[in-house]
């Protein structure tokens, strides 16, 4: 006989405000509860928070029942056990550290394919503190099922640190008559955008050991009257660059792009909010969906611009559709390092003025780190100050 836990499968793990993290699983069990047991010694388990719980219905796939329980608060950079719904395995976590050094993990575009499975395995391998995924996750499209062996897929990593996602089109599961086309990625994959102020669990905003991140949604309205344009001012209005020097933005569709793949594709949105993150003077920008990797130097409209963000294209995790190897030539002044493989990121937060970014191709069952830079904040730039008038400008622009 089977026994199916409360806590056996699909468990992953994401920030949800000043020292706390959600905790999501599934069962298949409808009357299991959604209480998660947590401490800092294995089995034994001080403390307790009750959570909450949805399901949805695609077609003729009925989802298992889906918790979400917030833990906290937390101490920073410590390890938790934790067991959910009061039986199954012990898992373990360990949270994010209260300043610098703080290292991400980021990766793109990641599917279930044996590249996926090699992605994986390196970024295990990496020292990281949260992992960052600019949109395409599972490639179920539509094939419920495929959500559900995502989720066994990454539980390892996802269990163990917080894994912080925004939606690629590979989410948008649209098939006429279908009320929510991303049930399934907001079902599944909850994120603090309220915690964030935001009404869309596409778009949000964490912080984090003096970073502010900021994901948004490329599948969502983005128009200067949407409600994503709105918050994104808001938001933008509240960093404090004296307690969060670093200011990151990720989303999925890449603004700039020499490959010919998706050539243009984040044009639109890009002529609507390059000025609000270019006032803003956001450090670095990430994307997914060209299934390559590209590096930019500071750009700015098309221009090079010593205040403007660096741009990366990292849509390489392990997807099932292959690479994109063409590319326009001659490359763009704008473009420092581009080239066609599977691989991931890593993104070391040093100190308030000093980062270490560095690509990690996949070469079969190694990881071969073939481009790095460091990366200057733009905070002590001159470009913070220079550019805070035109912010506070556009912010209070009707």
């Amino acid at each position: 006989m089977i026994t199916l836990y409360a806590c056996s499968f699909k468990v992953h793990i994401s920030l949800a405000g000043d020292k706390h993290m959600r905790i999501t699983w599934i069962t298949e069990d409808k009357h299991s509860s959604s209480f998660v047991e947590y401490g800092t010694l294995p089995g034994r388990y001080d403390s307790m928070a009750e959570g909450e719980c949805t399901s949805y219905n695609y077609l003729l796939y009925s989802s298992g029942k889906i918790h979400h329980t917030v833990i906290g608060p937390l101490e920073h950079d410590t390890v938790y056990f934790y067991r959910c719904g009061g039986q199954g395995p012990e898992f373990q976590l360990k949270t994010p550290p209260a300043q610098y050094p703080i290292t991400f993990a980021v990766a793109g575009d990641l599917g279930q394919t044996g590249w996926t499975k090699s992605t994986l395995d390196h970024i295990d391998q990496c020292k990281y503190d949260v992992y960052l995924l600019p949109g395409d996750l599972s490639y179920a499209d539509c094939m419920q099922h495929l959500w559900d062996s995502f989720g066994r897929l990454v539980e390892p990593l996802a269990s163990a640190r917080p894994w912080m996602v925004t939606e690629g089109n590979h989410e948008e599961e649209n098939i006429l008559f279908l009320t929510d086309e991303f049930v399934s990625y907001n079902s599944r994959w909850k994120m603090p955008f309220e915690e964030s102020g935001s009404t869309s669990n596409l778009y949000y905003s964490f912080e984090v050991a003096g970073v502010h991140v900021i994901m948004l949604g490329s599948y969502a309205d983005y128009d200067e009257s949407s409600e994503q344009y709105t918050w994104l001012m808001s938001d933008l209005s509240k960093v404090d660059r004296t307690r969060t020097p670093w200011l990151l933005v990720l989303f999925h569709v890449p603004w700039y792009n020499s490959n010919k793949a998706h050539q243009g594709a984040g044009d639109d949105m890009m002529a609507v909010m390059e000025p609000l993150l270019y006032a803003a003077s956001v450090d670095l920008v990430i994307a997914g969906h060209v299934h390559a990797y590209e590096r930019s130097k500071r750009v700015y409209n098309g221009r090079l611009d010593r205040c403007g963000a660096v741009h990366i294209t990292i849509g390489d995790g392990g997807n099932r559709e292959g690479l994109a190897h063409r590319y326009i030539n001659p490359q763009p002044n704008w473009s420092e390092f581009r080239e066609a493989s599977f691989g991931h990121g890593e993104l070391k937060i040093v100190n308030s003025t000093h980062a270490f970014w560095s690509w990690h191709r996949n070469d079969y069952d190694e990881s071969v780190k073939a481009d790095d830079i460091w990366i200057t904040s733009l905070v002590g730039s001159g470009c913070v100050d220079h550019k805070r008038h035109e912010l506070r400008s556009m912010l209070m622009t009707p």
